[in-house]
């Protein structure tokens, strides 16, 4: 069944992509929210944004992200074909509003909001997403997390133990794994993007270093028999995850001899270093040259 689940999944694409295009410009009638099971009571939502994660059972329902605000009413409709209840806990992996937009509709149902304490600092400012040329104003209050922490918690729902750890300076400064122990599931969030280049967040925090440290984290949670979510693209196998994290270290192992040699950002992207990956890697939203520039910027950075 799992191997079907993995060839069938659409692949999800980040709309971060779309720049300084206003939301309310993007056309989202034609979005269909597809509900993926992966274990019992477990389900991956597809969409547009990132992945979403649901857990419902005889304790309510447990939410991973919410894409954008013009899809709550059918995320909600498809949850509602899956549950009874409303959602009782809305966990945010990260700030990005590919992940969060629907936090204020979420919220004003009842939703509890939990996430990392940078995701509440980020949400409650002004930001800019400097790849992207895209100002992201500061969120309403009732869309914040009104539960944050520092490492780790724990949810004790649906009979299993759900397991949210903060992996430091990845795809931004608030990226959290999200472990459903009993189940064997995981939700990587933006950690891992699976079968493309990865966006990573520089203005946020992010860094190359730090998300090949996530996927090292998140493989010491995972086995052959895992089933992994994540940020974008289709379900995943240790394998895929082995993949995504071999190609990471190739690019830093490529990319960094030149940052240190003294090469300019311009001179590096020209180069083009990365493209024997592109035909394997580029079929995102990044292409090698935009992918290089992103990991030039991290490892700049010292």
């Amino acid at each position: 069944m799992f191997s079907t689940l993995r060839t069938t999944c659409a692949l999800t694409v980040t709309t971060l992509a779309l720049g300084a295009t206003p939301l309310a410009a993007q056309d989202y009638s034609r979005v269909e929210i597809v509900a993926i099971p992966i274990e019992a009571g477990i389900f991956m939502l597809t969409g547009e944004g990132g992945n979403i994660g649901v857990s419902v059972g005889e304790d309510g329902v447990f939410m991973i992200d919410d894409q954008f605000a013009p899809l709550s009413e059918k995320i909600t409709a498809v949850l509602e074909g899956l549950s009874d209840n409303p959602v009782s806990y809305l966990l945010n992996t990260h700030w990005h509003f590919d992940h969060t937009g629907g936090n204020e509709n979420f919220g004003a149902a009842g939703a509890v909001i939990v996430a990392h304490d940078n995701v509440r600092e980020r949400m409650s400012t002004d930001q800019f997403i400097e790849a992207f040329g895209r100002a992201v104003p500061a969120a309403p209050d009732i869309a914040l997390p009104v539960v944050t922490f520092t490492d780790e918690v724990s949810f004790h729902f649906n009979g299993d133990t759900i397991g949210v750890m903060h992996v430091a300076a990845a795809h931004t400064d608030g990226d959290s794994l999200v472990h459903f122990e009993n189940a064997n599931v995981l939700h990587t969030g933006d950690v891992f993007f699976n079968g493309f280049f990865p966006f990573i967040d520089t203005g946020s925090g992010g860094s190359l270093e730090g998300m090949i440290a996530a996927v090292e984290r998140s493989l010491e949670l995972v086995d052959d028999d895992t089933a992994i979510m994540p940020g974008h693209g289709p379900v995943a196998t240790r394998i895929d995850l082995l993949r995504y994290r071999d190609m990471l270290v190739e690019v830093r192992d490529t990319v960094a001899p030149l940052v240190e040699g003294g090469a300019t950002r311009e001179e590096v992207v020209a180069q083009n270093p990365l493209g024997e990956l592109g035909p394997s890697w580029g079929a995102g939203f990044l292409d090698t040259m935009t992918f290089t520039g992103i990991v030039y910027d991290s490892l700049s950075a010292g």
